[in-house]
């Protein structure tokens, strides 16, 4: 308990440095697309992470921004803190999202998803270098840059390092209320490709096979696929096709959202959108794409890392709940190969992706002691 004190006097102590640390990052817009502005916010975060002793590594990308991995501490095992300084905004959104301080909240353009989340991450990891806290493992960061796509660029290395863990802590933010994420939904995306056989829609229709009204066939049959609200959620996003009004379609294309809760459900959904058969004989039609994100399920692994995290909330003076979210995260990579992943140790707050953006201020300090007292703990 006295170690959980003296973590938490420190990080509260520290809240105006970790202030200063995430505005510095949020004045450095990082959308996933510009590699030049992405690797400006991460030789910030590159400098800041050295001046605390870490020993950094950039790992270079020619189309995404520079990868991130810091060690601090030493011995045989690690745990790994994971995130991504990417953002959904282009640059220039500060002058429509100003970074401010306003009723208790900081308010920016990826303040909450998740620039707070590794200041947190490195108050948690000064307070327990800097307060003499006894470590069973050395403490690794590895902060990607392209979460926002999908992890393309990323992935191999976040799988790499979490083999290497006996944990992963991951700083997205957390769900309303501060309640961390002990399951998250794989995620995929679909694109079915209808091609039919033009003609003049007013002269001979009948020589024609629409595209577009086999497509219409598809995408209701795609969503007779059963579905539920914590299982497997499906939502046709865009469609196109067509060339004139008075020309029967040759083509027609639409793009698919597609969630699910476990691998299983995965699977299945998987084989039901791919195995698709023609209304029409005289179209065809083709399906690319697939799951990119694996689902992070509620194991045992994650169960236990999620009662360490509730003890020491508990023994700093308040309650931390437990939830699921349709989102995925670099931490469904993590917990897909086995390795146990506690996700939503970030910022609490609102918005990400909105343009009412913020992060609850008086909460930060709180999330930087949970973490530094569940990572001391982790065996």
């Amino acid at each position: 308990m006295s170690q959980l004190y003296d973590l938490k006097k420190f990080c509260r102590a520290e809240r105006d440095w970790l202030l200063e640390l995430v505005e510095a990052l949020v004045r450095l817009e990082s959308p996933t697309t510009d590699k030049a502005a992405v690797d400006r916010c991460g030789g910030e975060l590159q400098q800041r992470l050295a001046s605390m002793g870490g020993r950094v590594s950039r790992l270079p990308r020619t189309d995404r921004g520079d990868h991130l991995l810091a060690e601090f501490g030493c011995g045989q095992s690690q745990v790994l803190m994971l995130g991504h300084f990417d953002t959904v905004w282009p640059v220039g959104q500060l002058t429509e999202m100003p970074l401010a301080r306003s009723n208790g909240r900081l308010h920016g353009p990826g303040v909450f998803d998740m620039k707070a989340g590794i200041g947190i991450s490195m108050l948690a990891t000064r307070a327990l270098l800097e307060t003499g806290a006894t470590l069973p493992h050395r403490l690794v960061m590895l902060w990607t840059t392209d979460e926002e796509i999908g992890g393309g660029t990323s992935r191999q290395a976040i799988e790499d390092e979490a083999r290497r863990s006996a944990a992963v802590l991951v700083l997205e933010p957390s769900l309303p209320g501060g309640a961390v994420k002990t399951a998250r939904k794989g995620c995929g995306q679909y694109e079915i490709l209808v091609r039919g056989v033009a003609a003049h829609a007013g002269i001979d229709p009948t020589k024609g096979a629409s595209a577009i009204r086999e497509l219409a066939h598809q995408i209701n049959q795609l969503y007779a696929i059963p579905t539920q609200p914590d299982g497997v959620s499906l939502n046709v996003g865009t469609i196109n096709g067509g060339s004139r009004p008075n020309v029967v379609a040759d083509e027609a294309h639409a793009v698919v959202d597609v969630r699910a809760a476990t691998a299983d459900q995965m699977k299945s959904v998987d084989e039901a959108i791919r195995h698709r058969v023609a209304a029409d004989p005289r179209t065809s039609i083709d399906v690319s794409g697939g799951f990119d994100r694996p689902p992070l399920e509620r194991t045992a692994g994650v169960a236990r890392l999620y009662d360490q995290a509730r003890a020491v909330a508990g023994e700093l003076g308040w309650s931390l709940a437990e939830g699921s979210t349709g989102g995925g995260s670099d931490g469904n990579f993590t917990s897909a190969i086995g390795v146990p992943t506690l996700d939503g140790l970030g910022a609490v707050g609102d918005g990400a992706h909105a343009l009412h953006e913020h992060v609850e201020i008086d909460a930060l300090a709180d999330r930087a002691a949970l973490l530094a007292g569940l990572m001391a703990r982790i065996e």
